[in-house]
């Protein structure tokens, strides 16, 4: 995915809540059959993502060069054959699949697969009070250096794009406004020993969000290029 970093002008952020039990299906019949059959229809998948704290969840995001060629790629996707043959039996396992985050850059994007196993990703979903772009610009001043000066690089900042969703036939999240992270560790412990740093860094954030941020620990299943 040499190219990718042209397919991050739209990103959306997709959490399923899958049926108990089917979410190992879902994941088999996604990276079988709708990885390439997506991105030969004109955007990119970053990242499928088992949710340990959540056994029915599943989270995955794609990219598109901007919202026109969204509306494009998605009209090509869900009215051809890949998804006509095997949509049914996805949808079969999903009980809730609107919870969709529609974003735009706002920062440092997706970085360049780097093929680590065993990895834990953490996405960080933050609701500012006050303009996105100020509490962006304060996330990047103070916030992405002491996690940075610890050891943990902070990328894939993103932000709610305002314009109409292109595509309303899969509705997005409305009449909310958020900053989205993501950051990279090693594995679970190396999570663990960051946690109370994360806490006192989202404490020190509560006065400029509606409400504390929420995280969620997002393990990479085996054709996610975010590992």
């Amino acid at each position: 995915m040499t190219d990718s970093a042209e397919f991050q002008s739209a990103v959306e952020l997709r959490r399923y809540t899958l049926r108990p039990g089917r979410r190992d299906e879902l994941i088999a019949l996604f990276e079988r059959e709708f990885v390439e059959s997506q991105e030969a229809c004109g955007m990119r998948l970053f990242g499928l993502f088992r949710e340990p704290a959540e056994p029915d969840g599943f989270v995955w995001l794609r990219g598109f060069r901007d919202m026109e060629t969204r509306r494009a790629a998605l009209e090509a996707f869900y009215t051809g054959p890949v998804w006509r043959d095997h949509g049914p039996a996805a949808n079969d396992t999903m009980i809730d699949s609107s919870d969709v985050l529609l974003l735009r850059p706002s920062g440092p994007g997706f970085p360049a697969p780097d093929g680590a196993e065993g990895s834990v990703v953490l996405a960080t979903v933050c609701h500012p009070i006050g303009p996105v772009k100020e509490f962006s610009e304060h996330f990047a001043e103070t916030v992405a250096p002491a996690l940075r000066e610890s050891g943990v690089e902070t990328f894939g900042h993103l932000e709610t794009e305002p314009a109409e969703n292109t595509f309303p036939r899969l509705p997005v999240r409305e009449g909310e406004t958020v900053f989205v992270w993501f950051a990279k560790f090693p594995g679970v412990e190396a999570l663990g020993a960051h946690r109370e740093l994360l806490a006192r860094l989202g404490a020190g954030l509560e006065s400029r969000l509606e409400r504390p941020w929420l995280q969620r620990e997002l393990a990479p299943t085996a054709r996610s290029v975010l590992r």
